[in-house]
């Protein structure tokens, strides 16, 4: 099948996927229906490592490759992490504290 986008004409060729009729099913708001299983199980389509404006990245659902980070940069992340915990812990009790015995409007 041809079709086009933008001016750009391109060819398009949708996968045929094989199913076999199950005995089990229903009729919901009057229609019959049936389950469908696959006769041979889809080919997997090759990962492309993809980039737009120089940023590289996958397609949804493909793994992507993260950057090793040292030991001491985790170290790092959880350090902040914890400091921000502790800020956002004693801000909220001084909060409760000040509004308990009047301070705050």
């Amino acid at each position: 099948m041809q079709l086009t986008y933008r001016g750009a004409t391109y060819e398009y060729n949708p996968t045929v996927v094989e199913t076999t009729a199950t005995t089990v099913g229903g009729k919901y708001r009057g229609l019959d229906w049936r389950f469908r299983n696959l006769k041979k199980p889809p080919i997997l389509q090759p990962v492309n490592n993809l980039t737009y404006r120089g940023v590289s990245y996958n397609k949804p659902g493909t793994p992507s490759v993260k950057p090793r980070v040292s030991m001491q940069e985790k170290a790092r992340c959880l350090m902040i992490n914890q400091a921000k915990h502790d800020r956002n812990r004693q801000q909220t009790m001084l909060n409760r504290a000040s509004a308990e015995i009047g301070l705050v409007h």
